[in-house]
């Protein structure tokens, strides 16, 4: 009998839960994120989606439960230590540096470059400039990777939506995440370039990139994720894979709407 072997865990939630005063935006939730995979968090209007995921990137402290990240206890750390522990996360309104440009936006977002330290600066110049050269090497690799290229020199506040959305991501891989978090990444992009968006992820997620998601356009989930969770008044309702939950009644009756 051949042994199947499956991605090991990179996110772990467990038994996560947070009020606000009598409101139980989170109700002991819990599920893991495998390694190299997509996996989609869904749930109506109200269902703890962004409770959750602020909570997991520390936007939000929890009252119970844990979040670990490659096998790190990350709760309730602030979020820009749990970015710097690898977990990089968009959101559903673009957050560019507008007064900088495309390239210096992807210049900014590698951790603890040498060059951030004044007395390195100094002492080690050679070595700053040759990670410099190295940052700026990978960022023309994103940009063109996708055709933000030719924006490189333009303001980040002067994008489109849909490029902003484009910009939030590969700044996000310069970073060299362990995992990216996607707040809704179709909201507000036109077809086309949702249909784009879409391809980079499922090319990245073949390149052993990891995601998980917020997303409410229901093929896009069922064409790009490997697992769904489903979220309802706080709770994880159902999990597997798009085309099963579809025919899942809790899941029907809570979310679809028959």
């Amino acid at each position: 009998m051949a042994i199947v072997s499956f991605p090991s865990s990179i996110l772990k939630v467990t038994n996560l839960a947070k009020s606000f005063g009598g409101v139980k935006a989170i109700n002991d939730v819990s599920f893991i994120v495998r390694e190299g995979t997509v996996t989609g968090l869904i749930g109506p209007n109200g269902a703890g989606k962004s409770s959750v995921v602020n909570a997991i990137s520390g936007f939000t402290r929890v009252d119970r439960g844990v979040v670990e990240l490659a096998g790190h206890d990350i709760t309730n750390q602030a979020p820009h230590r749990i970015a710097a522990r690898g977990l990089i996360r968009s959101f559903q309104i673009a957050r560019e540096l507008q007064k900088l440009t495309v390239l210096e936006n992807m210049m900014v977002a590698p951790f603890q470059q040498l060059g951030e330290s004044p007395w390195r600066a100094l002492i080690s110049r050679r070595a700053v400039m040759r990670e410099e050269r190295e940052h700026l090497a990978a960022a023309v690799d994103w940009l063109q990777m996708f055709n933000l290229f030719p924006l490189r020199d333009e303001y980040a506040g002067n994008l489109s939506g849909g490029q902003k959305k484009l910009l939030e991501l590969a700044r996000a891989l310069m970073a060299k995440p362990k995992v990216v978090l996607l707040d809704e990444p179709m909201a507000g992009v036109n077809p086309t370039l949702a249909k784009t968006l879409q391809g980079y992820i499922s090319r990245l997620r073949d390149q052993g990139v990891t995601f998980l998601l917020i997303e409410h356009n229901l093929s896009v989930v069922e064409a790009i994720c490997d697992h769904v969770v489903v979220l309802a008044e706080g709770a994880v309702l159902a999990e597997g894979q798009m085309n099963e939950l579809r025919e899942t009644e809790e899941v029907i009756s809570a979310y679809l709407g028959g």
